[in-house]
């Protein structure tokens, strides 16, 4: 029977894939901190084209890494990134918070007329301000997030990473993301323009937000 061979040093591994992503990807526009948020995304996309359409607002690394040093909880859309952040990378052991499956939100969906995703975006209110949002499912979500934030009714979170995925309202949702980082720079965000994103993406962006050092 045929065996075989192949890498078993999981540090090695990793030095090696981010060697052939900024070999391969142009990553020219980043700045430091930006280039180590982008090649863990590229990494976990496992496409090297993916660094054209990742968008960064001006310091929203930087904003975002501060609010988790000093204990900000983070928000997300759905349990998959919950699950896949990873707890060891966060700075002070911060709260990791989904409420999708929240009594509530059955009833408030019905109410608001929207997607469970986003009506579990409601109940973030009381926290939200100063935290870490990472969205890499639901458009919906991101959208209910954005209406609420531009029409004054919730505060602003430290950081939006802004990543769902799919054919219908993610690359809408993204590009309502930038826009609304262009009327108002205080609102931070990183994204990926067009239909690509996901949990794994957004997981990737946040663990490489979450500590500077790309190896652990």
């Amino acid at each position: 029977m045929k065996r075989f061979e192949y890498n078993t040093d999981g540090a090695d591994i990793y030095r090696n894939s981010f060697a052939i992503i900024r070999e391969e990807s142009d990553l020219s526009r980043f700045d430091a901190d930006e280039e180590t948020v982008a090649v863990r995304m590229i990494h976990a996309a496992g496409q090297t084209d993916l660094a054209k359409d990742i968008v960064f607002s001006t310091g929203a690394v930087r904003a975002a890494r501060q609010a988790l040093e000093e204990g900000a909880p983070i928000f997300t859309d759905v349990n998959m990134i919950a699950s896949g952040i990873t707890r060891k990378r966060l700075p002070v052991d911060n709260e990791v918070i989904c409420l999708l499956r929240d009594e509530r939100v059955p009833e408030l969906a019905q109410e608001l007329g929207t997607t469970r995703t986003a009506a579990a975006v409601e109940l973030w209110k009381p926290r939200l301000e100063g935290a870490v949002v990472a969205i890499g499912n639901a458009p919906t979500a991101l959208f209910h997030l954005l209406n609420r934030i531009n029409e004054g009714s919730f505060p602003m979170p430290a950081a939006i990473l802004a990543m769902p995925v799919g054919f219908v309202g993610a690359a809408e949702s993204k590009q309502a993301t930038i826009d609304s980082g262009a009327d108002n720079p205080e609102l931070k965000y990183i994204t990926v323009t067009g239909r690509r994103g996901g949990s794994a993406i957004t997981c990737a962006a946040l663990n490489a937000i979450a500590t500077a050092k790309e190896i652990l």
